[in-house]
């Protein structure tokens, strides 16, 4: 009996002990405090799920989420080729959590009428990439970011550009040059130049690309949209509270955008963008691709007909100058009660690189047609000066006709966009040469891809703020991951260029884009800047601003001022205010 009594005190006291430890335990986290504060709240506004409540009230009090795993996985890209795929999952209230994932458009370009050789070793080099960024998602990455903040955008991506700095160094060898950059400096192999046609620099050196650098890109992006979904908030806004450093927006730039209409058979890198908002791009689009265009050479020399549609959704016809695809978007712009340089205009996609002869020193712009650079510049002012709805050109020269670029800047600058999208270099080159490497131009189009990180955009559009306007575009390998469309309205783009209305990759941004427009208007947070901006029209948008793009663009907005100066900047547009 003796024993039995001295081991129930000695229990009684343990209990008790735990007790007070328990008692301590909950008081130092002040969880009597807040259950008090709780429950006199929720019985004054008794709701319908009480415990629905409670778990709400206290959810707020729980430790911030951090990084459990990171999962790579290949998969497949629009066009069916292998590309890489993050996944994340996080520790939320002690439970593993998939947050989010993301799909990188890959580097590499789609290559037409391409010999069996090199579309074999374009495979090889994805399949190789691929795999190598697979492996360093699932091994070093998922190491070195568990128990970071998803949040912590910035020291994410600083340990990415140690991981990739650090990976450069050891792996010299795995680096490969982009398949689209060989085929020119192929021209010249076993081949005899004379010293006459030998007229222009040659091509710069290729930068070469580390094998598995899209694990770079991938990551930082999936760690975006993670940090944007813990923050209950669209990716947009958190992208744009990194640029500006946590400070809220109140009012939100809307980027203008440049889906691909048409393309010429013989100058087959030249495509028509039309400026205009969604509503007037989908009617336009559809238009042009089924109206019938008897005044161009449509057919082949054996009488076949040539009209098709690209892999990048543009219609492709035959031609027998360069001023027949504008007159055609000008007769389908007539035929739905549009009037191109009124409610739409026009950007031209050059794409001057694909079209050098380097044997000759010259671009062919039409088969059998050949142009100096300098040649070229008179062309493009005569081309600016009868089609005044022209207001941008993408690539009109290579990057190494930089005199050229001058001269071009000079003569049409006041008068158009002069972009450089091959012409420009890869966002990390673009960072650390501080645009020095860049030919002179009005701005330049910036795609995520490889080793690019959300850092880098941030920190790049804000080096180039008030030098170069911002577009940011999809690359020829892209996927069905909407991100890019967030991406340019966070960081403020004045466009954003997609490429044509097809296929579902494309269209799944489109849809995104609608989808931030309507957000946007709903919350009176939509402000119509870029039309501000390229036609400047402040005064006129303060007094009677628009309710929609499709508002904006019927009313005749577009018109005011842009002949006078279409790069006018109205400077009161900002962003935050």
């Amino acid at each position: 009996m003796f024993k039995e009594g001295g081991g129930g005190k000695k229990k009684k006291r343990q209990l008790q002990r735990l007790g007070r430890e328990a008692a301590e335990y909950c008081r130092s986290r002040e969880v009597p405090q807040r259950l008090e504060e709780a429950l006199n709240t929720l019985f004054l506004l008794r709701p319908a799920d009480l415990y629905g409540d409670l778990a709400n009230y206290f959810s707020k009090f729980s430790k911030a989420p951090v990084i459990c795993k990171l999962v790579g996985r290949k998969v497949l890209d629009g066009v069916g080729r292998p590309t890489l795929e993050v996944e994340i999952y996080c520790i939320i209230k002690n439970y593993e959590k998939r947050i989010c994932s993301t799909v990188i458009s890959s580097h590499s370009q789609i290559l037409e009428n391409a010999l069996s050789e090199a579309t074999e070793d374009d495979e090889k080099e994805r399949n190789d990439s691929v795999n190598t960024a697979v492996e360093w998602v699932n091994d070093s990455l998922n190491t070195m970011l568990r128990d970071l903040k998803p949040t912590d955008q910035c020291k994410v991506d600083k340990i990415l550009g140690i991981v990739f700095t650090s990976t450069t160094v050891i792996h010299k060898c795995t680096y490969f040059k982009p398949r689209k950059y060989l085929a020119t400096a192929l021209h010249l192999v076993g081949k005899k130049v004379s010293g006459a046609e030998r007229t222009i620099p040659p091509a710069e050196p290729v930068e070469s690309v580390l094998c598995g650098s899209l694990a770079i890109g991938g990551t930082s992006l999936a760690i975006a949209k993670a940090g944007a979904t813990i923050s209950r908030i669209p990716l947009y806004v958190h992208i744009a509270l990194l640029k500006h450093d946590q400070v809220y927006a109140t009012i939100f730039s809307f980027c203008l955008f440049l889906p691909i209409i048409t393309s010429t058979l013989e100058f087959c890198n030249q495509h028509l963008l039309t400026i205009a908002g969604f509503e007037l791009a989908l009617c336009c689009n559809e238009n042009i691709q089924e109206m019938p265009s008897p005044q161009l050479a449509d057919r082949k020399k054996g009488g076949a007909p040539i009209k098709r549609i690209s892999h990048l959704g543009c219609l492709i016809t035959g031609c027998d100058n360069l001023e027949q695809p504008l007159l055609l978007m000008q007769t389908a712009c007539n035929n739905i009660g549009l009037e191109l340089g009124t409610d739409m205009y026009l950007a031209i996609n050059c794409a001057a690189h694909e079209v050098i002869d380097y044997l000759k020193g010259k671009y062919e712009i039409l088969t059998g047609t050949f142009k100096s650079p300098d040649e070229m510049v008179d062309m493009y002012v005569e081309l600016i000066n009868k089609f005044p709805s022209i207001i941008a050109l993408v690539d009109p020269l290579r990057k190494e006709d930089r005199q050229q670029w001058n001269n071009i800047c000079c003569a049409l600058g006041s008068k158009c966009y002069l972009i450089a999208e091959d012409a420009a270099t890869s966002i990390s080159k673009l960072i650390t040469d501080q645009d020095t490497n860049l030919p002179k131009c009005s701005g330049i189009v910036l795609k995520y891809i490889n080793q690019t990180k959300v850092s880098d955009l941030i920190e790049l559009t804000g080096l180039s703020h008030g030098e170069h306007i911002t577009i940011l575009g999809s690359p020829d390998g892209e996927s069905s991951d909407d991100s890019l469309v967030d991406l340019a309205v966070g960081l403020g783009a004045k466009f954003i260029k997609l490429g044509g209305l097809c296929r579902g990759e494309r269209v799944t941004k489109y849809n995104r884009l609608l989808a931030i427009e309507e957000e946007l208007a709903k919350n009176r947070t939509l402000r119509m800047s870029f039309f501000l901006t390229l036609f400047s029209a402040l005064t006129v948008m303060l007094l009677h601003p628009p309710h929609s793009l499709s508002a904006a663009l019927g009313s005749g907005y577009l018109h005011k001022g842009i002949r006078a100066n279409p790069k006018c900047r109205a400077q009161s547009c900002n962003l935050y205010p």
